[in-house]
């Protein structure tokens, strides 16, 4: 693993915004300066045995996880989630349905030198795919077309649609995300899921969340024209719908409703899942130690909102120093992990997204920032595996 420099393609801006790459907010370089989000002047190399291994573990991590779930209902262990008390049932019967899960990001820690460790699991509503999927394919397409890339997330995309496709209820599937992102950057991960969804032959129908009516005579969540929504895909977390009456007729609707992400998925996507796959396989070599509510044993750990996102309210407790990010999570209680930084490239530090899409290893995508936490000011870089 390496991380090296090429000039842009002349009129690269064009080029990822004719893919799909609306939404440009600066991210920041080791100055604090702007630096393009999508920045394809800088790309990790990788061999093809590391990318080998990284898949194998990826597929590790997901069954340890699927087995984490399966504890957690087993014993009832909702409240070191902070999930509201109604909900748990519901949680329970989601995961006992195997309601279809479409896909996932875990963020790995690696370096090139020892094995990948998980930093946590975007199960539910993980974004940067289209980067993944396709702004990088061209990328490496265009500027090293005899190389590799570590990239089948369309085609499992399409794949993985097509089976879900065979047991969601209803005709059509409405692709539901929050007008609230002014970034842009949900409606357009989401018009990209549509498409593969629609390339597997769904009957797909796109509006905003806050635009699902409820009819309160039948009992139904109905669109804009007034016609009944079985089965919904929503780029919006599970722990926001459960935080209103919304999210109570969601859960009350299941499984004549059906939502992709599953109501299980809930579990995967809060931070408590690292605490609980610690516990269940302690020293295993693609984990960190981690605890729920408590560091333990640890003298330097992050201590993590259990439902926090984009690096917010996180706390760094290292050898002569602490920093903490702002934001408005941390209510819902908070997990302990060992403090293993990101390794440094040229003085940044990447974040490895690999992608799960149903039960296969899909892909990667990297995101780095010069700081220890990987937030909203980190740029998105491409990689490639030479021939």
């Amino acid at each position: 693993m390496r991380r090296e420099r090429h000039a842009p393609r002349p009129g690269w801006e064009d080029i990822v915004a004719a893919q799909g790459m609306c939404f440009g907010t600066p991210a920041r370089d080791g100055s604090g300066a702007a630096r393009p989000y999508w920045d394809e002047s800088v790309h990790y190399v990788f061999d093809m045995d590391e990318v080998l291994s990284l898949e194998a573990s990826v597929e590790v991590l997901h069954s340890m996880c699927l087995q984490a779930v399966e504890q957690v209902v087993l014993m009832e262990r909702y409240r070191d989630f902070g999930l509201p008390e109604w909900s748990w049932e519901h949680v329970e019967k989601s995961w006992r349905r195997s309601d279809p899960h479409l896909y996932g990001r875990f963020d790995l820690r690696y370096d090139g030198r020892r094995p990948p460790v998980l930093l946590e699991y975007n199960a539910d509503t993980p974004t940067t795919l289209l980067e993944a999927s396709i702004l990088q394919w061209y990328w490496k397409t265009d500027v090293f077309p005899a190389d590799d890339q570590w990239n089948s997330l369309h085609e499992k995309l399409v794949e993985r649609w097509g089976k879900i496709r065979d047991v969601l209820p209803g005709s059509e599937t409405h692709f539901t995300w929050s007008s609230a992102d002014a970034s842009g950057e949900d409606n357009v991960t989401l018009a990209y899921i549509q498409e593969c969804a629609a390339e597997a032959g769904m009957n797909t129908v796109g509006l905003a969340i806050e635009e699902i009516g409820y009819d309160e005579d039948l009992h139904r969540f109905v669109d804009l024209e007034e016609a009944p929504m079985s089965s919904i895909f929503k780029l919006y977390p599970w722990e926001w719908l459960l935080d209103d009456d919304f999210g109570q007729k969601a859960v009350d609707l299941l499984p004549s409703t059906m939502w992709v992400e599953p109501l299980w998925k809930t579990l995967l996507s809060n931070k408590a899942i690292l605490a609980v796959l610690w516990e269940m396989f302690p020293g295993h070599p693609n984990l960190l130690p981690a605890y729920i509510d408590d560091p333990h044993e640890l003298t330097e750990y992050v201590r993590k909102p259990k439902l926090g996102r984009e690096g917010a309210n996180i706390n760094i407790v290292g050898a002569g120093y602490e920093t903490e990010t702002g934001g408005v999570y941390g209510e819902e209680g908070y997990v302990y992990q060992l403090l293993d930084p990101l390794p440094q490239f040229d003085d940044m530090r990447p974040a490895l997204g690999a992608w799960i899409v149903g039960d296969e290893s899909a892909g990667l995508g990297i995101r780095e920032t010069s700081g220890l936490v990987t937030d909203d000011g980190a740029a998105f870089v491409p990689h490639r595996i030479p021939q």
